[in-house]
């Protein structure tokens, strides 16, 4: 008897994600990325490599060309209103209020994103679970460090406990510490069955956290590997494979226009 192993319903998914700019400028070309219960996904590649573009699709903030981004099955720039319903974000630079407290700003936001039985002492559980310090919970943001305030946008996804979570280089500018525990709450939470999709630039990070990594070039998807394929493979080494064809089009496209301006 054969044995068949079903796999559970993406719970994030790019089906030929495209985006070109009016100007031509192509960010994203027909993407394909499906992250899972308990999984993260983390997007690799360097500035312009298209990781933020389709977070940002995710999310609506723009539209793609053709293709779709699904959160949960929902089209999210069709329903962006239900498809957000399923998702929470925390970006690099975690937009919060500066003139709130840490709890005032929890309030807000999970108030916002439709949960309104939380109390305090929620509030309280969910900062001491991204290790604020007690002392910060009713100190305003305007004082914080960027580790803090990224302590806070977690809290506040946990507290909204969606099912998938969109994370844009959330690890950038973080001293050794905050980044590891910041890298310690992801994999809670994957281990609490969230679909994670990170965009990051940080290859050793994403090696230690993630169970697949999409390597990232002028918006194409030119390679993707499993945890079980990078064991002992130094992805440094693989990343700069993968990138040495676009390095050596911009060395020859920078040496072209040398020339042209030494011609002129």
């Amino acid at each position: 008897m054969q044995n068949t192993t079903i796999k559970a319903a993406p719970l994030l998914e790019a089906i030929n994600l495209s985006k070109v700019y009016e100007d031509g400028v192509k960010a994203l070309n027909a993407l394909n990325v499906t992250v899972r219960e308990g999984e993260i996904y983390a997007m690799l590649g360097g500035n312009g490599a298209g990781k933020t573009t389709t977070i940002n699709i995710f999310l609506d903030f723009i539209q793609p060309t053709s293709g779709q981004a699904l959160i949960h099955g929902v089209n999210a720039n069709e329903l962006p209103l239900e498809a957000k319903k399923h998702v929470a974000f925390v970006s690099e630079n975690v937009q919060l209020y500066p003139n709130f407290t840490a709890m005032q700003n929890l309030d807000f936001f999970v108030r916002l994103g439709g949960k309104s039985n939380y109390k305090r002492g929620d509030y309280e559980n969910a900062l001491i679970r991204v290790g604020l310090q007690s002392d910060a919970f009713d100190k305003k943001l305007k004082d914080f460090s960027k580790g803090m305030r990224q302590k806070c946008g977690i809290a506040i996804a946990i507290l909204k406990d969606a099912p998938a979570i969109l994370l844009d280089e959330p690890t950038s500018g973080l001293d050794p510490k905050a980044g590891k525990e910041f890298t310690r709450l992801i994999a809670e939470l994957r281990d609490e069955g969230k679909a994670i999709l990170m965009s990051t630039h940080d290859i050793f990070r994403a090696k230690e956290i993630a169970d697949f990594v999409g390597i990232l070039n002028n918006g194409e998807l030119v390679a993707e590997k499993t945890r079980a394929e990078l064991e002992g493979v130094n992805l440094e080494d693989l990343y700069v494979e993968y990138m040495a064809g676009y390095m050596d089009e911009v060395a020859e496209n920078g040496s072209s226009l040398a020339n042209n301006l030494s011609e002129a």
